[in-house]
């Protein structure tokens, strides 16, 4: 055997070594986690885990006014979804701050609460960050083997300029060759109807050589929610409704009178009204009164 061979062979096996001895010192991958150990959980697109969620932070759904009828159809859809029946992916649009998102948790818990009354199995609810779109078809991947059915859920879902990640959500939602599993469905909640700006569409629609294919291959992509559900901002008196549901629930004591002028007077201060600015006077005031929100 000649020298540079046999040096060759050394330096193999020292880089051997040195691989294995990394190996060791690394830290273990955690296992994928079990939909048996929670009933909601965050997907952690650069561990490609889904992260137990130990305690949902949500409403209970009555605390929710001002969007009953919008509240109805997305339970009556996940009830058939959680018994096994045909639903929709539901896409929830509109005005900041009036509970989409809550909405989504509230109805969560609500139907787990009545499946759990029954001895039903949960269903689970799984969040994606919208950056973390592009990784969809891994985590559907990762659910299609699971016997619990799952809402999936992106909050605050939009696109804007040249990203492209809105074609994977595509054939996520409706198309491919696998299609969605039958075992999970979509919920989105976004202040945009068509999910991108009027003037991104518009734009496309003047420099685009077919105009049509092009404004149709993105708008079409809130075409695959079965359901549209708009929220709009709500009216002096579905917001004292909700503060004054808010204050009941949680033993705030203030007279009618004064709990009306002083929510009337945050929400002036505020230049709109909200659930969310209803809940921001309820923390407020809560404070004062020395009294905790569990």
């Amino acid at each position: 055997m000649t020298k540079d061979k046999a040096t060759d062979q050394d330096l193999t096996k020292l880089l051997g070594r040195i691989a294995a001895a990394l190996d060791r010192l690394a830290p273990a991958k955690d296992a994928p986690a079990s939909l048996d150990r929670a009933e909601a959980f965050v997907w952690r697109a650069e561990d490609q885990l889904l992260d137990p969620v130990d305690k949902v932070n949500r409403l209970d759904l009555d605390l929710l006014k001002g969007i009953e009828p919008q509240a109805r159809i997305l339970l009556d859809n996940t009830r058939r979804f959680a018994d096994g029946l045909p639903a929709n992916n539901a896409l929830l649009w509109g005005a900041r701050g009036m509970g989409k998102s809550s909405l989504v948790k509230a109805i969560h818990g609500e139907v787990n609460r009545d499946r759990a009354a029954q001895g039903e199995a949960l269903l689970v609810l799984a969040e994606i960050h919208r950056e973390d779109t592009p990784t969809l078809p891994r985590l559907l991947q990762r659910l299609r083997d699971e016997t619990r059915r799952c809402i999936l859920f992106c909050d605050d879902l939009s696109f804007d300029g040249d990203d492209t990640s809105y074609k994977s959500l595509k054939a996520v939602l409706e198309g491919g060759v696998e299609g969605r599993p039958e075992n999970v469905i979509f919920y989105a909640t976004s202040n945009r109807r068509h999910l991108m700006p009027r003037d991104m569409i518009e734009n496309e629609r003047s420099t685009a050589i077919h105009t049509a294919e092009v404004v149709d291959e993105k708008v079409s992509l809130s075409d695959r929610f079965g359901l549209w559900l708009g929220f709009h901002n709500c009216d002096q008196d579905t917001y004292f409704a909700m503060v004054e549901g808010y204050a009941a629930r949680y033993g705030l004591s203030l007279a009618p009178d004064r709990l009306r002028a002083e929510a009337k007077a945050w929400a002036i201060t505020r230049g709109a009204r909200t659930g969310r600015v209803a809940w921001q006077f309820i923390q407020d005031l809560a404070g004062r009164q020395g009294v905790k929100l569990d």
